[in-house]
């Protein structure tokens, strides 16, 4: 029989069928443990081994190393934990991943689990249709874990026979037979098939089924297993091109980590590649290496090879356990090497990638959020609220800026600057609401939790009443500037009014603040402390508007000045409704408030 391009066209699609299974999987546990992985990971590891042993259980939960360090890039981007703390994280999601190899080793060959998907779908299918968002998130776990292994069989089927295609045969042989060269040429291709895959997982499915067909030897399986080390790199390199730098000093660490540890196996590859036989023999009895000998011929053993072609199944049970002992082995020692030298990594990470000029704060840009950070949505939610916090500074600023201006003559330079200067901190203000509620609508079309979504609403309210307290601001300076030009100046007394009423809007702002800090469990004391200092701002602007009356009434002051004082008052009350506004989008939609 003939290998066909229906046959190889199958055979990708068979790859595609592993590759969304792994996604569907991937997705569906971190649905059900998105808010718990973001707890854990924003409360994140204080030495390197809790962060190892964090990195390690992520990634053996989700099935995916770059899915989880594409997190710890987005978590390190968000400000949610440090270069140092990252590196042990990655360090543990190294050696993570290879829960999965083991996965796919022991039900490759052992139990073929491709008989039960359909049992499987059976349970998994009607679970999407609960009205429960974990029992659904849990359905569509069984439905990705079922298509990866139905994936995995359809791959066995579809791949060439080279027994029965020996122009193939003849084709590789020409590869497989140049000693150490081999090795680097099979070393390439794990890297370029792992970053086309964007899954080391993929990578060692496609191995393991090469070696049990006979295809390469069990050391060039591993020379390919070894360069998806470096492939899988590619995923949170490319997630970090939209974040900041720090995010992408976390990519490189990631690389180098992978790359130096590599090249060190490679420079003594062939002992490092017996060392991982012996264990396999110790464990399984049989030595993968005598299995190539018997595959070349150097070793005669019937009990190996299948008549029909390929391995016998004690064969391919004993590569299967090699080639995942291999990956288990290379990133145990690789940790073990590495993880003591932490802060050298971090100093060598920010020599080759340097802080080139410092952010501008009067110019528009995003500090945390970005596209294509992370694939969670759960998890973006946490990006979101750190750009919040940046967002409400922002605006902090504009306030302190309209006070000053309200001491500044119209002639004096410091005036116009000044101005100028709210003016276009108003304009961020608002490219900044739009971008951060479109990330937010954008996250919100995700896969989100009922609690996610309560979230999300709560902090598209915030961002608009923020945005409302920047327009504010800006209503002062242009209020000021309307005084100016009718030539009104204030009197000392009323000058010091406005500002004992702008220094309570300056205490309720940094209140609010502190509460955005700590959106998701604000003390209930700050809650209450914001409604008493709202109920005092309303309180001296009700106090003040007598007085403005009897002022004018009794000359102290004339009617135009006294219509410009109110304006500025009217403006401060309303900043501190705004901020209140913002207070209970916080108190409203995320965890229950208890006043101490």
């Amino acid at each position: 029989m003939n290998y066909t391009i229906i046959d190889f066209i199958s055979l990708l699609g068979s790859v595609c069928l592993f590759l969304y299974g792994m996604k569907v999987m991937s997705e569906g546990l971190q649905k059900v443990a998105g808010d718990r992985l973001r707890t854990i990971l924003g409360v994140m590891t204080k030495n390197r081994v809790t962060g190892v042993i964090t990195g390690l259980l992520i990634t053996a939960l989700i099935q995916s190393s770059s899915a989880s360090t594409v997190m710890v890039v987005s978590f390190v981007n968000a400000g949610l934990m440090s270069l140092a703390q990252s590196m042990a994280v990655i360090f543990g999601a190294n050696v993570g991943t290879t829960v999965t190899t083991w996965i796919i080793s022991a039900f490759s060959f052992e139990v073929n689990i491709s008989d039960y998907s359909i049992l499987l779908l059976a349970v998994g299918v009607p679970m999407l249709f609960m009205k429960k968002s974990a029992y659904k998130s849990l359905g569509e776990f069984l439905i990705g874990f079922c298509f990866l292994f139905m994936g995995l069989d359809m791959i066995s089927q579809y791949v060439p026979n080279l027994q029965e295609n020996p122009e193939m045969l003849k084709f590789l042989s020409g590869y497989t037979s140049l000693g150490f060269g081999s090795v680097l040429i099979f070393f390439g291709i794990g890297i370029v098939l792992t970053m086309v895959a964007q899954s080391s997982a993929a990578t060692f499915a496609i191995t393991l089924i090469m070696c049990s067909q006979g295809w390469i030897s069990f050391e060039l399986g591993c020379a390919i297993i070894l360069g998806g080390n470096i492939g899988t790199t590619i995923t949170p390199v490319l997630a970090s091109l939209s974040g900041n730098l720090a995010a992408k000093r976390t990519a490189m660490g990631h690389v180098l980590f992978n790359v130096i540890g590599s090249i060190i196996v490679l420079c003594i590859f062939h002992p490092f590649s017996e060392l991982v036989a012996d264990i396999t023999q110790a464990c399984q009895g049989l030595n993968p290496l005598d299995i190539d000998k018997a595959v070349d011929g150097s070793m005669a053993d019937s009990t190996l090879l299948d008549p029909k072609g390929g391995l016998t199944s004690k064969a391919q049970a004993s590569v299967a356990f090699g080639l995942a002992m291999f990956p288990t082995v290379f990133n145990t020692f690789n940790l073990l090497m590495m993880i003591w030298f932490t802060k050298l990594y971090v100093k060598v990470v920010c020599w080759i990638m340097p802080t080139r000029h410092k952010d501008m704060e009067e110019e528009f840009s995003l500090k945390y959020i970005g596209r294509g950070m992370l694939s969670a949505s759960e998890l973006n939610i946490t990006q979101a609220q750190k750009e919040i916090v940046v967002y409400g500074e922002r605006v902090h600023r504009m306030l302190g800026m309209a006070r000053d201006l309200i001491h500044l003559k119209e002639k004096d330079e410091n005036y116009q600057k000044t101005y100028n200067r709210i003016e276009k901190y108003e304009e961020i203000s608002d490219r900044m609401e739009i971008e951060i509620g479109n990330f937010l609508n954008h996250v919100a079309e995700g896969r989100l939790s009922p609690e996610g979504k309560m979230r999300i609403a709560g902090m598209l309210r915030i961002i608009s009443e923020i945005e409302s307290i920047a327009d504010g601001c800006f209503n002062v300076a242009k209020t000021l500037t309307r005084k100016n030009r009718n030539h009104v100046d204030f009197d000392e007394p009323v000058l010091k009014e406005i500002d004992t009423m702008y220094a309570m809007v300056e205490d309720a702002m940094v209140n609010t603040l502190e509460i955005l800090r700590e959106m998701e469990t604000p003390e209930g004391s700050k809650i209450v402390a914001a409604y008493n200092k709202e109920r005092e701002i309303n309180n001296l602007r009700n106090s003040l508007r007598d007085g403005n009356i009897f002022n004018i009434n009794n000359k102290e002051y004339d009617y135009q000045e006294g219509i410009f004082f109110m304006d500025l008052i009217s403006e401060a009350e309303k900043l501190g409704d705004y901020m209140l506004n913002v207070v209970e989008g916080v108190k409203h939609q995320f965890k229950p408030i208890t006043a101490d």
